[in-house]
């Protein structure tokens, strides 16, 4: 914390000495005898925002990670994004045509210039894609986010701000991904190379990057031409603190102004607080208990279904989420994309439960681990102790997430207490890559024919009725199968100091700082 006060003053020293700039663009230049009190103090202020882990990259094209992702939003920008609400809206692309079932056509803002003074043109989107959909494509090895274009075949440019994306068959999510995709400068990255652009990036966001340790500190400056209008704020750093206790000592201590992933029990501690905000959104995660259903004894769908049975989620949203929670009955959010809303969630049960063990063969029941990281500890620790209620003797192991997914994906697990999140809302970005057989995701190693067929075609399928249709017969396979006991989605539970305004959580845990300011 010491480190943090010295780092935060030096910061403030430096801002105090430097000469004020403009406001924000999009409202116009103010004259000097014009500014308020407020206005001048927001243009030399900092701010810094307490994480909860280090970044995987400064490379927009090289991380699957949504806290690297939240981040770095602020120094990016795409072609389009997502509002609080998750409506699609322009960014870099003015305006977009659906010209045919396999062709898209965007035109591109005239203003937006990158961090470096350069105009964004047609040639820097262009060069940004191709670099994700080439096989071996940064620094010899494939983009992580190649397998969010899935339907991309090419990008092509039509003149200095139009493109045009082909599309290897209809894919009626391209726009919903877009967001996910930041725009680089391709005279720049050619220059400096792809090590170099990792190093020191250059983007078209409300921020540019002046530093970064990716595990301890990242220090981003305002960029005063950002065409969506300059922020407020002079200076932005966000620091590594991966104790959500001390994020909170922090926040009241007056060290950071905002964190975030607050947990239930703390985000209760900061409410009665006075000299801080505590602000919620529905998230966009799903937690819940996938089941190795290709070994003994979940490979038995009574034992699976008795573990739905066995476990009261309610009861575990009420006495350890505090009701920062919504429950599920299937695998997918409550408020997705063609969520049937006929199914319901697995009766809380222990009789039942026992029967169906009884019936599969495990009358008094079996032995079993069940694996997390630290942020699921709580839950995973509860559900056991449900399990033995049921005669299931069950106890729970904590992992680096790094050392437990290659043990997941290898099958190796008998059950995991994770989450996986979907923040664009439609089932492709979700249930592909978690029921698909053999997918990136499918810790469960289920397998089932008609689900592999099911999403296939919902992910082509360009009528949004037939595509609920077939959506929502995959959810009623899965439901039946049940490779996981479905659980819940939790809200996105941040908090800031009062003085810190303009600023929300979003569904998808994004840290937009461009609109904050401060007060009194």
């Amino acid at each position: 914390m010491k480190k943090l006060s010295l780092l935060l003053a030096s910061v403030l020293l430096v801002s105090s000495l430097t000469v004020a700039c403009s406001a924000n663009n999009s409202q116009g230049s103010e004259k000097q005898s014009g500014k308020t009190e407020s206005s001048s103090k927001n243009e030399s202020a900092s701010v810094l925002v307490g994480i909860k882990g280090p970044l995987l990259s400064l490379d927009p094209a090289n991380y699957r990670d949504r806290l690297t992702e939240s981040v770095l939003r602020n120094v990016f920008d795409g072609l389009v994004t997502a509002d609080e609400k998750g409506v699609i809206r322009p960014a870099i692309a003015e305006s977009w045509e659906n010209t045919s079932p396999t062709e898209w056509v965007f035109k591109l803002r005239k203003d937006v210039k990158f961090h470096d003074g350069t105009a964004l043109k047609a040639e820097d989107v262009k060069f940004t894609f191709d670099r994700i959909l080439k096989e071996n494509g940064i620094d010899g090895k494939t983009s992580p986010r190649k397998g969010l274009l899935e339907g991309v075949k090419e990008v092509q440019v039509v003149n200095d701000y139009t493109v045009k994306f082909v599309l290897s068959s209809p894919w009626p999510i391209l726009i919903t991904m877009l967001p996910l995709q930041q725009i680089i400068p391709k005279a720049y990255a050619e220059k400096v190379g792809d090590k170099g652009l990792a190093e020191k990036p250059i983007g078209a966001g409300p921020f540019k990057l002046v530093k970064a340790k990716l595990d301890e500190r990242i220090e981003m400056v305002r960029f005063d031409d950002y065409y969506g209008g300059a922020p407020k704020i002079k200076n932005l750093a966000f620091d590594v603190i991966p104790e959500a206790s001390s994020r909170v000592g922090a926040l009241k201590t007056g060290e950071v102004q905002r964190i975030h992933d607050l947990s239930a029990s703390l985000a209760k501690t900061l409410i009665s607080d006075p000299a801080v905000d505590v602000k919620t959104v529905e998230g966009t995660r799903v937690y819940m208990l996938e089941m190795n259903v290709q070994k003994p004894p979940f490979d038995n769908i009574k034992v699976r279904q008795a573990m739905n049975h066995a476990i009261n989620m309610d009861i575990i949203i009420d006495k350890i989420l505090y009701n920062y929670a919504t429950r599920l009955a299937g695998p997918m959010l409550s408020n997705a994309f063609a969520l049937d809303t006929s199914l319901k969630p697995y009766e809380y049960n222990p009789a039942k439960a026992k029967e169906l063990l009884a019936e599969a063969g495990y009358p008094k029941g079996f032995q079993v681990v069940i694996d997390s990281d630290a942020n699921n500890k709580e839950v995973a620790e509860a559900v056991a102790a449900q399990l033995r209620d049921s005669g299931v003797e069950a106890s729970t192991r904590v992992w680096d997430p790094g050392v437990l997914k290659p043990m997941l994906l290898k099958g190796e697990r008998q059950m995991f207490m994770g989450d996986w999140g979907n923040s664009t809302l439609d089932p492709f970005d979700f249930l592909n890559p978690k029921f698909i057989t053999k997918d990136r995701g499918n810790y469960s190693m289920y397998s089932n024919p008609r689900v592999d067929e099911l999403l296939k075609q919902g992910s082509q399928e360009i009528d949004n009725e037939k595509r609920k249709a077939i959506y929502k017969e995959a959810q009623q396979i899965i439901y039946k199968d049940a490779p996981w006991v479905f659980g819940f989605s939790k809200k996105e539970v941040e908090a800031g100091v009062k003085a810190l305004q303009g600023w929300n959580p979003t569904p998808d845990g994004s840290l937009y700082m461009s609109k904050v300011s401060v007060g009194k």
